[in-house]
């Protein structure tokens, strides 16, 4: 884990832009983010936001701009060790699990953890099951997981290599109310317990009252 705190920006954005074939370009205000600043990026559907995510995660290769996570420009590294530095500092979240339903939920973690180059921790595995009250299913299947067990997993995954940042892509998209409240308590305190700092897209204005500071995408430039 990054020592983050040495670090004021955990993560930063600067002159982003980016075109997909046949599009219009898509433009982003500077972002820096501060260790420890959850951060909410907010926009409507089709503004850039899964974009932006994307980018700031090393999924994406902007047009232009620079992208750095923990004090590293992302897009400077070769395709390897990039992989390599975003299994080590950067958890992602989807609005779908994504699990490999081919393996157990603890294999999914160790996946995670070879991704990083980590060596196996299977103590590491255990404490996160355990912190998100998955222990029972270490060594079940993704097709006999709950949806709520779904989401858990996929956050454990997301967390076990101590990441410097937490990214998610519409967390409470399609939920009601109270799972929303639930699925952002979860979050948050999962961020607060390993360490990380919080971003989430989202287009859902009931989780803008939880979040102090926020992003808003515009759309095209």
């Amino acid at each position: 884990m990054l020592q983050q705190d040495q670090l004021k920006t955990v993560a930063s954005l600067r002159g982003i832009r980016h075109r997909y074939p046949g599009g219009e370009a898509l433009q982003f205000t500077d972002l820096d983010v501060a260790v420890g600043q959850h951060t909410l990026i907010l926009g409507d559907s089709g503004s850039g936001k899964t974009t932006l995510l994307h980018i700031l995660s090393g999924l994406l290769k902007p047009v232009s701009g620079s992208v750095q996570i923990g004090g590293q420009e992302l897009y400077g590294l070769s395709p390897r060790k990039l992989d390599t530095y975003r299994g080590q500092h950067i958890g992602l979240i989807f609005q779908e699990a994504h699990l490999v339903k081919s393996l157990t939920v603890k294999e999914n973690l160790l996946i995670a953890q070879g991704f990083a180059g980590a060596e196996v921790d299977n103590n590491r595995i255990q404490e996160v099951l355990a912190m998100l009250e998955l222990g029972h299913k270490a060594h079940s299947y993704p097709s006999k997981l709950s949806r709520g067990q779904m989401q858990r997993a996929a956050i454990a995954r997301a967390v076990v290599n101590h990441p410097a940042i937490l990214v998610a892509d519409e967390p409470t998209a399609s939920l009601d109310d109270r799972n929303t409240e639930r699925v952002l308590d979860l979050l948050l305190a999962q961020a607060t317990e390993h360490g990380a700092t919080l971003i989430i897209a989202t287009h859902d204005k009931r989780v803008k009252k939880r979040f102090e500071h926020t992003y808003q995408v515009g759309g095209a430039a």
